[in-house]
């Protein structure tokens, strides 16, 4: 089926199913969110998504083993990245198509963020570099895949992140504005919808689970504080929260955004030789939760308007405990779960990338740098 023929589709009462696919700075495996898409009128910006199914689909631990090497700096070579470049686009193609077998769907279009490996942290010169061969995920899925959507953002001036503001008004369009919607990924990033002629406006404000994540790696020899329980045993050391708080990214006014070359594994480790071998580790990971915390709180008191009551919040950090209560005790906002108004928050990011290869499909872009309009992605069409 050929471009014209989708958008007649997605115009149409059918509708088209698409599939977002990402794997975030956590890489704890594929996101697999199928949403089905109608436009029902052409004037409007856009059209939000329906939510069929979503799915995180582990990693083979052989390709699990190869991606944690790269992202904590194991000396991956030149051959091994373009081997995990090829083997990562394999496995998200696999993992969208097996997702859309087990619903008996039939996948129209597909866009998949690939893995982040590296992203401009504010100094120097905007780079993004994500990993996820689109022709890779296009044959082994069988449908056309939009993929590399930071590349052109980059190019055309921005800062490649975050993207989510470019598809919050429609995952999120039952919302009354002003609303302020927080994910936690990796990466923490904030939202402002606007009301009126406020405009919207997206930055990253620190880390998440990069560092939260890396601690309990660590620490506990797992994947993460399964909801923020040890955290809760645990009592934050203010000098140690200020020493998490004292990179330079915190005072930078937005836009801006981060990655793990300044929150990463090098993060982890200095926090560690600050705190010492034999602190208590309930006592470091609540001082952790709490400087994750208090640097969203910190941001939206500095850089968003106020207005808003309430904190929306996405992404697998949602599921942390202490961390949701802190956030309540740092910004005075009710806290809630994007679940509660109907947004899965495990799919928000899925949704996104969903909604962007829709975008493509139609054309459409954002304004970047000097208000110049881009649209975002690279397509790659399945064999035959």
């Amino acid at each position: 089926m050929d471009q014209a023929a989708l958008r007649d589709k997605l115009n149409g009462p059918e509708g088209l199913v698409v599939a977002g696919l990402l794997s975030g700075t956590s890489a704890d495996g594929i996101d697999v969110g199928l949403a089905r898409f109608r436009w029902d009128d052409p004037k409007t910006p856009g059209c939000s998504p329906e939510l069929l199914a979503f799915e995180t689909v582990p990693f083979a631990p052989e390709l699990n083993g190869r991606l944690r090497r790269a992202l904590d700096g194991g000396g991956v070579d030149l051959g091994g990245v373009a081997l995990l470049h090829r083997d990562l686009g394999r496995a998200f193609g696999e993992a969208a198509a097996a997702v859309a077998v087990d619903l008996d769907l039939r996948l129209d279009w597909v866009g998949s963020h690939g893995q982040t490996v590296w992203h401009f942290d504010g100094a120097g010169a905007p780079g993004t570099l994500q990993l996820g061969d689109g022709a890779q995920v296009a044959a082994a899925c069988g449908a056309p895949v939009v993929n590399d959507f930071r590349a052109a953002h980059v190019a055309a001036g921005g800062h490649g992140a975050p993207l989510a503001i470019l598809a919050d008004a429609r995952i999120f369009a039952g919302l009354a504005r002003p609303t302020a919607i927080l994910n936690l990924g990796g990466m923490a990033n904030l939202s402002w919808l606007g009301s009126g002629s406020d405009p919207a406006r997206a930055f990253d404000t620190g880390p998440a689970g990069s560092l939260l994540d890396g601690l309990a790696r660590r620490l506990l020899g797992e994947p993460m504080d399964r909801d923020g329980l040890v955290a809760l045993g645990g009592k934050p050391r203010p000098e140690w929260v200020d020493f998490l708080l004292r990179s330079p990214f915190f005072e930078a006014e937005p836009p801006k955004s981060t990655g793990r070359d300044t929150f990463g594994p090098l993060y982890v480790s200095g926090f560690l030789e600050r705190v010492g071998e034999r602190a208590p580790v309930e006592h470091v990971l609540a001082s952790a939760t709490r400087a994750v915390a208090r640097s969203v709180g910190q941001a939206m008191e500095r850089w968003l308007p106020q207005g808003a009551s309430q904190l929306w919040v996405a992404g697998g950090g949602v599921h942390n405990r202490a961390l949701m209560a802190d956030l309540g005790a740092e910004t005075g906002l009710d806290v809630r779960s994007s679940a509660e108004m109907g947004v899965s928050p495990d799919a928000r990011e899925a949704l996104l990338f969903a909604c962007l290869a829709v975008d493509f499909l139609q054309g459409r872009g954002p304004a970047v740098g000097a208000e110049s309009r881009v649209v975002l992605g690279k397509l790659c069409l399945p064999p035959g």
